[in-house]
């Protein structure tokens, strides 16, 4: 995590009354009226104030991860009309978006990778209670490629574990909106379980492999934004499938789908078409367009074209002056000269 959104989580969990003591090079901390503190988290449900009431330094872990989650959603979608900043950081934890979409879709998928990644990096580092490295497989050789497990393998397991049990915990009302988050969170869960590493290690004389130890790293987070991005654009549309008895929701089917065909757990799902994202309208998670950047030029979603919904754009004109051609004169001078430029920028009306 950047030494920026660091400060910014120590602020907010200070104002709480968390205070940090660094003991021994790793970060700890002391819960000062634990009960009291977690119900001042805005956006956490009972079950996650139950957790947090536990577990206050997996709580900080988990912030962390679903900020890494909404920052790699607004950097996914930074050229789309939707890009993401309705989440903004008003809360640790995020807003809930209302509308059941493609784009809630790739959100809750992130977040969720988001939390599981965070919580495993600690778990390897030592930076929090109750894990630790992957001990399971120490030792054990594969036979077939010739190598050992060995070194500090990234207990995902846990990281996933932890995710489920803290993410689906906010999923309490029995409708299909419940169902496409409880869906999706597991597919974000899935993207970085399948993406783990393998990493080795070569140990013999001068150099040779004679023996490799080998262990489990994470992947990086962009890689998983990549994957779930891809995963948004072929994301399938869904509807719910009532219970003959009480009617709720017993699970979700692909639309226009003669038969109950589910969908596939590694595919993300949606109840509800997306809006044009034109206008800023809080019902439907959009901030709007208007006097966002647009390229005059491009054919690509950030377009004026497309970003401006057909309401056209301002131009700005800059200009901007440096010292170029620099040349190193002997003995001992530069000399430059000057260059100019003049930069248009357009926004949406």
């Amino acid at each position: 995590m950047s030494r920026g959104s660091r400060r910014w989580m120590s602020r907010f969990f200070l104002c709480l009354g968390l205070i940090y003591l660094k003991i021994g090079g790793l970060w700890s901390v002391v819960a000062l009226g634990a009960s009291i503190i977690c119900n001042k988290i805005p956006g956490l449900a009972p079950r996650q104030r139950t957790i947090c009431q536990s577990r206050p330094d997996a709580i900080i872990v988990m912030g962390e991860g679903v900020q890494m989650g909404i920052r790699e959603c607004q950097f996914q979608f930074r050229h789309g009309r939707w890009n993401c900043s309705a989440l903004g950081e008003r809360t640790v934890f995020g807003r809930e978006l209302k509308v059941g979409s493609k784009e809630a879709a790739f959100t809750y998928a992130v977040i969720a990778a988001g939390i599981a990644h965070a919580v495993t990096a600690a778990c390897t580092r030592g930076g929090l209670s109750g894990c630790d490295c992957d001990q399971d497989k120490q030792g054990l050789y594969n036979q077939e490629e010739g190598w050992k497990w060995g070194g500090c393998s990234a207990d995902v397991r846990y990281g996933l574990s932890f995710s489920k049990v803290f993410v689906d915990a906010r999923e309490v009302k029995q409708n299909a909106r419940t169902l496409m988050n409880l869906h999706n969170n597991e597919v974000g869960r899935k993207v970085l379980e399948k993406a783990m590493r393998l990493e080795c290690k070569c140990h013999g004389v001068s150099g040779s492999c004679t023996t490799k130890t080998c262990w489990t790293t994470l992947p990086k987070f962009r890689q998983l934004g990549h994957i779930l991005k891809e995963k948004y654009q072929q994301a399938v549309h869904v509807e719910p499938v009532r219970a003959r008895r009480n009617k709720r929701p017993a699970f979700l089917k692909v639309r226009k789908s003669h038969l109950y065909h589910k969908p596939k757990d590694t595919e993300l799902v949606y109840i509800e078409k997306s809006p044009s994202y034109c206008e800023a309208d809080s019902v439907m998670d959009s901030t709007g367009t208007q006097g966002r950047l647009c390229n005059r030029t491009a054919q690509q979603p950030d377009s004026c074209a497309s970003m401006c919904c057909g309401r056209g754009y301002d131009t700005h004109q800059y200009s901007r002056v440096w010292q170029c051609n620099c040349k190193f004169l002997w003995c001992c001078s530069v000399r430059c000269n000057t260059c100019s430029a003049r930069t248009e920028v357009y926004t949406c009306k």
